[in-house]
């Protein structure tokens, strides 16, 4: 999935920016899951607008951290 993909699925999930949206929520595979994000969380021009939470829920190791949610910052949107 393309950075914008991911976003526009964020926002479904979510209802809008700020809010949390569950990793498993996505739809995708675990391996998925910890290869996209994990690579969005490695490029420093993405992460700063991306924050994940260990909350409840499936977890997924997200560069060798246990994660369950994310939340993407408005600001994302100069980017894609």
């Amino acid at each position: 999935m393309t950075l914008r993909q991911i976003v526009e699925k964020y926002l479904a999930i979510a209802g809008g920016f700020g809010f949390l949206a569950a990793l498993a929520d996505f739809g995708l595979e675990r391996s998925e899951v910890e290869r996209i994000f994990g690579a969005f969380d490695e490029d420093y021009h993405i992460s700063r607008y991306l924050h994940f939470s260990q909350v409840s829920g499936q977890a997924y190791a997200i560069n060798g951290f246990d994660q369950t949610h994310v939340t993407i910052d408005f600001e994302i949107e100069s980017i894609l």
